[in-house]
């Protein structure tokens, strides 16, 4: 099921440890190369931003990242004793952490800078393979919920897709994020497939901010009793998300 990466410190993870610092620059330019957006976290993760790396200068022992929307919330930021920070990068959670952020000027917008973490955390414990969606082509979950006394169909979009969940974002907070609360009678729309149905379970929530100082809200879902039809719909669909990537970084169309 997809889950947000454990936060640092959280259990012992000295196996996944890595030191070598060509390999932790490898993985940071990983990071920015594809463009991936990460977590930074504050206050032992009550305050969460979402940021990108801009660049990795190795020359200087530097990582410089995207600010976050607002000056309070970069002030809060830079007073941080430490600040932590999780992503994806090829289905592997790369977790590091800082406790010098320092407020700067990078091509002509504001960011942070810090320098490059001596050790940096590297998970691969899912249970299943996840893919993220196209952001150029949202996937939608139709999640029947209540609101106030009525009932209302929402309309949210996929972050990533599994054999096992789906990560959504619920712009409204209008689902309720209680772990295990069970939402029946979903549907997935899957392109070229259709409409599947499925029945969610809550597993894990986020609250997030963005870098233009809109908030979301992250909901980590996995299907509960999936048939054997639904569970080949949406495998089909991965295989067709991989295809699509693999030929686009090959260059073939």
């Amino acid at each position: 099921m997809p889950s947000s990466p454990p936060s640092l410190g959280t259990e012992n993870q000295s196996p996944f440890q890595v030191d070598s610092r060509r390999e932790i620059i490898g993985l940071l330019r990983g990071l920015r190369e594809s463009k991936q957006l990460i977590s930074m976290l504050i206050n032992s993760g009550s305050e969460v931003f979402i940021t990108s790396i801009l660049e990795v200068d190795d020359t200087n022992n530097l990582i410089i990242i995207d600010s976050a929307p607002s000056q309070l919330a970069n002030q809060r930021i830079t007073e941080a004793p430490r600040v932590s920070f999780e992503g994806l990068l090829d289905k592997i959670s790369i977790q590091f952490s800082s406790d010098n952020l320092e407020l700067i000027t990078f091509e002509d917008r504001p960011a942070f800078q810090f320098s490059i973490p001596a050790t940096v955390i590297r998970l691969q414990r899912r249970e299943y393979y996840r893919i993220n969606t196209p952001l150029s082509t949202p996937i939608r979950a139709l999640v029947p919920v209540q609101v106030d006394t009525r009932q209302e169909t929402l309309k949210l979009s996929l972050v990533d897709i599994s054999c096992g969940g789906i990560a959504i974002l619920d712009e409204r907070k209008a689902m309720d994020s209680t772990i295990g609360v069970i939402y029946e009678h979903c549907k997935l729309d899957l392109p070229t497939i259709g409409l599947v149905d499925v029945v969610l379970q809550v597993r894990n929530s986020q609250d997030l901010i963005l870098l233009n100082g809109k908030t979301n809200r992250r909901l980590g879902c996995q299907f509960i009793n999936m048939s054997n039809n639904v569970l080949a719909s949406v495998q089909r669909y991965i295989m067709k998300l991989e295809r699509e990537r693999n030929a686009k970084m090959t260059g073939i169309r």
